[in-house]
């Protein structure tokens, strides 16, 4: 494992005046030379020149790409295909073919992931990102070979590592697999959470409660149906998610440039696609039109939308938690959320819903990020789309915070749940609300007239339709039992429901 720690942007120096890195923060270097001068460069980094250019030029985000590990996979999975298809074609060396597979396995494994040092942000719709691992992979594979770093003689980053590929499509189609896989965790912890919350929607599923529309009074149901009903919705999500990923394996790899395949044998997409589907474990397959899928993002913009409507359903469950939780004395205080943390500086015990309101949090961050999306997505002018960086680091970074958001609301506050039942059933006994289950035996207007002597005076409906003779008392008792008002089902066939809905795929 490398222990190497180069300077890279959030090592920078704060001032206004001078944000980039210079040769004093370097300590001991070594020179290397591109197109446009020579540079000094950190003598221990796996990086070169062109990284070395990146972190001068876009010390902005102070986040390097290597925050998002399942893209340094990705990049390295490529790259790993790259080097398989050129030695098929005749196009690489057998022996550089095995020192760069050797290298980009390593990677794969969590090596080296501290050398990918350029930050997300980034201008040259992620040529920074892919020459900081061409660069990598190189003086890790120089390395294996016995040979000392930036020896680009015997091994090449870009004649070599990055031969017959093109940022243009080696960038998107790593993206593309780094959202699949951080996809995958993410969509375990959502269906995780969407079973904890059908576990409590069979532990509640008798508990009657008042159901509100309009923040006002409706008609009786069960806890136990508006927390099932909860797991629904996230299951929901959960499909509509798992759709995307079909998307994503349309990749534009072997387009080079803008799509016709310059600088690279005519076998040479059919092959990189195939070993990368072996290497990945996923069914890939070429885009039938390259110069298109090289200049389009929509991909990204469908996936973006999913994530939004995942996040902002959630945010409705927190929304809806806080206001069934509020109080404890002047809310409605019909569930306790489990307290966390001291809601107050200055009021004592005063204890706040701090998990859902994270969550919601992070709801709005998506839905600011989707807009990022949209924008960039728009903003490709003709064969390439310049902001590709922007789209990863607002989609990586969703997915980020959703899957930690999922996992946090689940374990610190669903999970501890508990019911008022003894409030709950106060307000059932006294809401007016169950006289419509008796609409169809004593009629809308009779039970409109005496829903309001019921607010009225504050008796019991019960009690005053049977003193007007409308029904007799057994009727009304049982037209008002908890399973005629609520439509609640045995429990016994509640579960298979619950536990069938999203069910994550093997």
């Amino acid at each position: 494992m490398s222990t190497i720690r180069p300077s890279h942007p959030t090592a920078v120096s704060e001032s206004a005046e001078d944000p980039a890195i210079t040769a004093n923060h370097l300590g001991p270097t070594r020179t290397e030379t591109d197109s446009l001068g020579s540079v000094e460069v950190p003598a221990d980094a796996y990086w070169g020149v062109h990284t070395m250019r990146a972190l001068e030029n876009f010390p902005i985000s102070k986040r390097p790409i290597s925050v998002y590990p399942e893209l340094v996979v990705a990049l390295a999975q490529v790259k790993q295909a790259a080097a398989r298809a050129n030695k098929e074609l005749g196009a690489l060396e057998p022996q550089k073919q095995a020192w760069i597979e050797e290298a980009c396995q390593r990677i794969i494994d969590g090596e080296f992931h501290d050398q990918f040092v350029v930050g997300v942000i980034q201008g040259g719709a992620g040529t920074s990102t892919n020459m900081n691992a061409n660069e990598v992979i190189t003086n890790v594979a120089l390395e294996i070979a016995g040979y000392g770093k930036a020896r680009y003689d015997v091994l090449h980053p870009i004649d070599d590592v990055n031969r017959s590929q093109s940022t243009n499509d080696t960038y998107p189609t790593a993206l593309k697999l780094a959202m699949t896989a951080s996809l995958t965790t993410m969509l375990i912890q959502l269906d995780q959470l969407r079973i904890s919350f059908g576990r409590k929607g069979r532990e509640f599923h008798e508990v009657l409660k008042v159901g509100r529309t309009q923040l006002q009074d409706a008609v009786p149901m069960t806890l136990g149906q508006e927390f099932h009903s909860f797991a629904t919705t996230l299951g929901e999500d959960i499909a509509r998610l798992r759709e995307t990923i079909k998307l994503l394996s349309e990749v534009n790899l072997g387009a080079t440039a803008i799509g016709t395949g310059i600088t690279a044998d005519p076998g040479y997409a059919a092959s990189v696609v195939r070993h990368l589907s072996e290497i990945t474990g996923q069914h890939l397959e070429t885009a039938p039109d390259l110069v298109e899928a090289t200049s389009d993002t929509g991909v990204f913009m469908t996936f973006s939308s999913a994530l939004k409507r995942s996040a902002i359903k959630l945010s409705k469950i927190c929304n809806d938690l806080r206001l069934l939780s509020s109080g404890p004395q002047a809310g409605l205080a019909e569930i306790n959320l489990p307290p966390k943390q001291a809601g107050s500086s200055i009021m004592p015990g005063k204890v706040n819903p701090v998990i859902p309101e994270a969550v919601s949090q992070v709801a709005y961050a998506v839905a600011g990020a989707d807009v990022t999306v949209m924008m960039a997505a728009e903003n490709g002018q003709l064969q390439l789309n310049a902001f590709e960086p922007v789209i990863a680091h607002s989609l990586l970074q969703s997915i980020t915070w959703m899957r930690q958001a999922c996992w946090t609301l689940r374990v610190n506050c669903v999970d501890g749940i508990t019911a008022n039942t003894e409030r709950l059933e106060a307000q059932v006994a006294s809401s007016v609300g169950v006289i419509t289950a008796l609409i169809p035996f004593i009629g809308y207007t009779e039970a409109a007239k005496l829903a309001k002597q019921a607010l009225a005076t504050g008796r019991p409906v019960a009690d005053l339709v049977v003193e007007a003779g409308l029904m007799t008392r057994e009727d009304v008792t049982r037209q008002l039992s908890p399973s005629r008002l609520s439509g609640v089902h045995p429990i016994t066939e509640a579960i298979p429901a619950i536990e069938r809905k999203g069910e994550p795929s093997d």
